[in-house]
């Protein structure tokens, strides 16, 4: 969310009920899902600097299939900024069962900013169970604000992790606790076709020299490139075509803005994107491994356009939220991307609360205009 708007947190007192459900009994509900899990031992993790890691080891990273007819849906939440208890939420709740009734998708990410306020358990929750309680696989990558109302950053993972068909799997060892892979296999199984990363972006510089918001560290950069080389490995030396997902947009967002007039943007443009003031290099790995077709933020909640820059799609999810924070950019709603197998490119849209849906684009198709 955009520092240059002032940002308003609740503080409740209600008592809540706990409906937390096991990791073993969310696990044997993905079998009976279908959720094939992948043996993490085929990557094993690295420390910065390159040596091998064997410890502690790491439960399997989830594996999903196309359907039948060779489509996948991800309809991807951001900024719900919901707080239990307050009427303003109401209309983040209504927008996120709306999206998951009318896409009927097959994953949900939400890329953070998922509570604005106590209590951070029930309002976690609360925003997210209707996905849960439509048996949706769901991966949640924290934002800046989800470990500021009583819980930290690890507590308000496990309970999330603690949800039925949540997919999150941590990895340990590097920065954040919500980085992750999920892979998506074809129809019939067995052959990997697209890979899904989620990043966590952390809150601000640890940095007493840089200000600002928190950068995608060093460490977890390492871990998406042995990732992604083991991933080329499997697939005989071709990079298999994948998408990233996290919070805060990095600086070349700004950069195909301002910057470079080669970039073609569809969609709103309502504010500056609110970047970490340095970069730490990531997209210049995601180019070197040759793998991510789009990197797919929130946290600026005027702004839902997708731009391709430099051969890759810079976009932002549509602000899912309420008027616990502001929100210019009305009404709210979710981007949905739709991959096909066999195909690399993708299509994306819009769907608005209420009113169905818009930018409906084929990625790279109907980018081909050059500024």
């Amino acid at each position: 969310m955009s520092m240059k708007k002032k940002e308003r947190s609740v503080r409740l007192d209600e008592q809540h009920s706990d409906r937390t459900i096991g990791r073993r009994t969310f696990l044997k509900r993905s079998v009976q899902l279908g959720l094939a899990g992948w043996a993490a031992a085929t990557f094993p993790r690295i420390s910065w600097g390159g040596e091998p890691v064997t410890e502690p080891a790491q439960e399997p990273f989830p594996d999903l299939k196309f359907r039948a007819d060779g489509t996948f849906k991800i309809l991807q939440l951001t900024d719900t900024h919901y707080v239990s208890g307050d009427p303003r939420s109401r209309r983040a709740l209504l927008n996120v069962e709306e999206m998951l009734d009318s896409e009927k998708p097959d994953l949900v990410i939400h890329t953070g900013d998922v509570i604005f306020g106590k209590p951070a358990e029930e309002s976690l929750r609360e925003i997210l169970s209707p996905i849960a309680e439509r048996r949706i696989p769901f991966a949640v990558t924290f934002g800046n604000h989800d470990e500021e109302f009583g819980k930290n950053r690890r507590e308000a993972y496990e309970i999330v992790r603690s949800l039925p068909y949540n997919l999150n799997v941590e990895v340990p060892g590097i920065h954040g606790v919500s980085n992750g892979v999920i892979t998506l296999s074809s129809s019939n199984g067995g052959v990997k076709k697209w890979v899904l990363y989620l990043f966590d972006s952390l809150r601000h510089s640890p940095l007493p020299d840089i200000k600002g918001y928190d950068y995608i560290h060093f460490d977890q950069i390492a871990w998406y490139r042995q990732q992604s080389e083991a991933f080329t490995r499997l697939n005989g030396g071709t990079p298999i075509p994948s998408l990233a997902f996290f919070h805060i947009p990095f600086p070349e967002y700004i950069y195909a803005l301002r910057l470079d007039r080669r970039r073609v943007l569809r969609g709103n443009f309502g504010e500056e994107p609110a970047s970490p003031s340095v970069n730490s290099g990531l997209f210049v790995s995601m180019k070197e491994m040759g793998d991510i077709r789009a990197v797919i933020c929130g946290h600026d909640h005027d702004n839902d356009y997708a731009m391709q820059w430099n051969g890759m799609f810079l976009m932002f999810g549509r602000f899912s939220g309420c008027d616990t924070v502001y929100n210019d950019l009305k009404p709210s709603g979710a981007r949905v991307i739709e991959l096909t197998e066999g195909e690399t490119g993708f299509r994306s849209w819009i769907r608005v609360y209420g009113q169905g849906i818009t930018q409906d684009l084929r990625y790279p198709k109907d980018f081909e205009t050059v500024l």
